[in-house]
């Protein structure tokens, strides 16, 4: 699934998303998504799979207050 779309920035910096895409990925009127911005471009995902993503990937990994203090301790180190 690598198709090739030209979409124009509209008014407002609005951009449709044509109708192939979204009825691929079911996305309705008032889906969220998330505009993320990577080395290669922007990605546009689901609200509600980027959570269940984020959720996945902390699963079995301790407490966020574990994660916090592994997070600082590597911000400290990269000082």
């Amino acid at each position: 699934m690598s198709d090739t779309y030209v979409l124009n920035l509209g008014e407002r910096g609005r951009v449709v998303i044509p109708a192939e895409i979204r009825a691929r990925h079911n996305w309705k009127q008032g889906t969220e998504l998330i505009a993320v911005e990577t080395a290669h471009g922007v990605q546009l995902l689901p609200r509600d799979a980027l959570l269940d993503g984020l959720q996945g990937s902390m699963a079995g990994s301790g407490t966020v207050d574990e994660f916090l203090v592994e997070r600082r301790q590597e911000a400290r180190s990269d000082v």
